[in-house]
């Protein structure tokens, strides 16, 4: 290898673009270590592989490469779904360049550009504005309730004094009660102001206790399946906040389902997996856990999906809409990330929590 390949092939390795470079034959050629961290896959291992073994796209993107070769002709693609190895679909955008080598040699050159963390960062962005903005509303509507009620609670009381009767008394202890019903109704809207008590703890402890709870609290009829990855290492979490987070998930979960079926055809399943290179808001996470909650019930409106993480949110009539805005809150607390995705007969809530201390700002 002459100083000048050598030199290339540096630049190569350095890029943050994934490059893919296949011959005549759509086969493997190389691919720098940006490329293999998108795709998962080892560009040494999967050297000579033809294309289709390394990721999946449609027949047609197959036949453009294949014209691509005879025509000496480039283009690019947007938003193109690319399926890895590992069943992670992915957006990327790329652009395939026929080179000739050594005059008469053809390679085709992919620069690939992933479009799902821009995408994702776009929506978290919007969420968290959402989010601010739902909490200034709280807070103001909150200090305009407590405020009245304080003095409601305290009249009342006073009243209660001056009264000659006991049995008159009811009326004016209906009216205490009320307004400290209403009093931790707008408490549990703000949510607490604790800060997380942090500590180094597997996560799977986690999972199997809100496990524990949900078997008790449905006898064992809903049937749970755990789908652990048992490589991913401790996160620094608060234990008993993120088992409310999960748990407030689970019952969701539950309520759903027995709400179409009965509880004994539900099933929900905990999953666990560890993701490389993963951004949460401005910040790119060199490892992250990612915490899948699968349920089988009827799935979320799609009227309520943009704002299901909003108080007073809820697709049930007798549901608060507090749940999925503590478990927000909480989340958002360990710097993490929850997503949602639901269709009929299938729905499923992520959590995404940093495994290290150490990021790169975006």
């Amino acid at each position: 290898m002459t100083i000048s390949d050598a030199l290339h092939r540096l630049l190569l390795d350095n890029l943050t673009t994934a490059t893919i470079l296949l011959d005549a034959e759509l086969r493997l050629e190389y691919m720098n270590p940006a490329a293999e961290m998108l795709l998962a896959i080892s560009g040494q291992r999967s050297h000579g592989q033809f294309i289709s073994e390394l990721f999946t796209e449609s027949t047609e993107a197959l036949n453009s490469l294949r014209q691509a070769v005879e025509q000496a002709h480039p283009f690019t693609k947007r938003e193109a779904m690319l399926t890895a190895l590992t069943g992670q679909t992915l957006t990327v955008d790329y652009a395939v360049t026929p080179i000739l080598s050594n005059g008469d040699t053809m390679l085709l050159l992919l620069e690939v550009h992933p479009r799902d963390r821009l995408l994702r960062i776009t929506k978290e962005e919007a969420q968290l504005s959402k989010q601010e903005t739902s909490k200034m509303l709280v807070r103001g509507l909150a200090h305009e309730i407590k405020n009245p009620l304080g003095g409601i609670r305290g009249a009342a009381q006073l009243l209660a004094r001056e009264l000659p009767e006991e049995s008159l008394r009811d009326y004016t202890n209906v009216i205490i009660e009320e307004a400290d019903r209403l009093r931790n109704l707008v408490d549990r809207m703000l949510g607490s102001n604790k800060l997380p008590s942090l500590a180094m703890c597997n996560i799977h402890e986690v999972l199997e206790r809100v496990s524990q709870l949900v078997e008790a609290e449905s006898q064992g009829c809903i049937t749970l399946v755990r789908d652990y990855d048992p490589s991913i290492p401790d996160v620094l979490i608060d234990r008993e906040q993120m088992i409310q987070a999960v748990l407030n998930i689970v019952r969701n979960a539950m309520q759903a389902i027995s709400s179409q079926n009965e509880l004994r055809l539900g099933r929900i399943s905990l999953r666990t997996r560890a993701m490389r290179q993963f951004t949460i808001g401005h910040v790119r996470h060199r490892l992250v856990t990612k915490i899948e909650i699968i349920d089988n019930g009827p799935g979320i409106p799609a009227d309520l999906q943009e704002t299901i993480f909003f108080p007073m949110v809820s697709g049930r009539p007798d549901g608060t809409g507090l749940g999925l805005a503590i478990t927000q809150n909480i989340i958002s607390q360990h710097q993490g990330l929850i997503e949602c995705d639901s269709h009929p007969g299938h729905t499923t809530f992520s959590i995404f929590l940093p495994l290290e201390q150490g990021a790169t700002s975006t």
